[in-house]
């Protein structure tokens, strides 16, 4: 009798796990900023985007970014598609996530900052002339789940550090964050595009607050 009490214990593991081995491929869109009419607060130009990621191999911290292997032996092109990490239902590392072969951390980065300077009244122009040039760290950008009895926890986090050039010489800095949280019952991508997608409009709201702090012209 206690042998068959433990039969949906392992379906409700599997089930959750799902398939966590190996590298998955994810597709991670950057959902559309809301319109704005104002365009007239001055020209921006994003110089360059850097990703700025400290990996580590076997963090004991899942929102640390790690992979499924030696992250020594990846070089920086490589490290620029991985997005995040899976783990099995006692939270052993797993598999680990990569965007497309055509995508990469920065990009997306690229388009949420200038998606967002947009959205806040400013023209992005592809003019190192601009009245302002923007260079963009990536400090952090990673999705992890956590295990529990019946849902899985999955969050992703970033963090971008933004310096703004002026034409009049002054520099000016900000620390743009954003967060978001999905609970679920399988480790499928819709779960993890959906700790992705409030943590993009997090970013994107925190840089229109912190558009005061650019310098901006």
């Amino acid at each position: 009798m206690k042998s068959w009490s433990v039969i949906p214990i392992v379906a409700l593991i599997a089930l959750q796990t799902g398939c966590v081995t190996g590298r998955r491929t994810l597709d991670l869109p950057v959902p559309a900023a809301a319109a704005t009419s104002e365009s007239n607060r001055g020209s921006v130009y994003v110089a360059s985007v850097s990703d700025e990621r400290k990996f580590e191999n076997k963090p004991w911290d899942p929102s640390v970014p790690s992979i499924d292997g030696d992250v020594n032996k990846m070089s920086a092109a490589e490290k620029d598609h991985m997005i995040g990490r899976q783990r099995n239902t006692w939270g052993h590392a797993m598999g680990d996530i990569g965007l497309p072969a055509d995508d990469s951390v920065t990009k997306k980065a690229r388009t949420l900052v200038e998606q967002g300077l947009r959205s806040s009244g400013y023209r992005v122009i592809d003019d190192p002339k601009a009245s302002n040039s923007v260079a963009v760290s990536v400090n952090e950008f990673w999705a992890w789940s956590t295990p529990g009895f019946v849902t899985l926890t999955f969050e992703a986090k970033m963090e971008c550090l933004l310096t703004v050039h002026g034409a009049d010489g002054s520099t000016h800095t900000a620390v743009i964050r954003g967060y978001g949280k999905n609970l679920g019952q399988v480790a499928k991508d819709g779960n993890w595009r959906d700790a992705y997608t409030p943590a993009f409009e997090d970013f994107e709201k925190n840089l229109g607050s912190a558009v005061g702090q650019l310098g901006l012209k």
